[in-house]
């Protein structure tokens, strides 16, 4: 046997396995994106990924990584790495836009961030860091702009960021009830229009 036919070997059942886990994550993410994950069993999981819930079982061993799985697919897709500096508004507002063409993951997102409120729920911690890191990454994008004189005078860098934060969870979520009422990046875009002062 050639190295090359044993790696093709060793490649075949890890890319199939690689495959399987993720369609799994997908379905879970369909799963609980509609029904909560309090709502979402594994054996809808199972059904939605057209196998066996001792075949996803296999791959994930519980509900709670599930969970993680289709955080993590949801995170792969929307959370882009956004712009810095100069670029940061635009890049804001580009992302708002690719979301709404990922209507699903944003209501995975609403779902479980909702529910993560609770002190029992399992994605708890992934949504406590989340906002905390976001918190201080665009705290840190407005001190930039601070720095160069284009945040708007009185406005303090920390709580903008702490709002842009707050204002795109919630218009997310009014996007997915009135979809064609609610302009998401529009509104975004606004908002910084607001605090941002254009370049001279």
């Amino acid at each position: 046997m050639t190295s090359n036919e044993s790696g093709r070997r060793r490649r075949g059942p890890y890319a199939k396995s690689a495959a399987r886990r993720e369609q799994i994550a997908q379905a879970a993410l369909q799963v609980f994106g509609a029904r909560g994950y309090r709502g979402g069993t594994v054996q809808d999981v199972a059904d939605a990924a057209g196998m066996s819930q001792t075949s996803v079982l296999h791959h994930y061993p519980n509900k709670q990584e599930l969970l993680i799985a289709a955080l993590k697919r949801r995170d792969a897709v929307t959370d882009g790495t956004p712009g810095t500096g100069e670029c940061f508004a635009q890049s804001i507002v580009e992302q708002a836009q690719f979301n709404e063409g990922a209507a699903e993951l944003i209501e995975l997102y609403a779902a479980l961030c909702g529910e993560s409120t609770t002190s029992d729920h399992p994605a708890r911690s992934y949504f406590e860091a989340r906002f905390e890191r976001l918190r201080g990454e665009y705290g840190a994008e407005f001190e930039y702009m601070k720095s160069v004189g284009r945040l708007r005078p009185g406005v303090d860098p920390h709580v903008a960021g702490a709002s842009l934060l707050a204002l795109w969870d919630g218009i997310q979520v009014q996007w997915l009830l009135s979809p064609d009422d609610v302009d998401m990046a529009g509104t975004l875009k606004a908002y910084l229009d607001l605090v941002i002062l254009p370049e001279s």
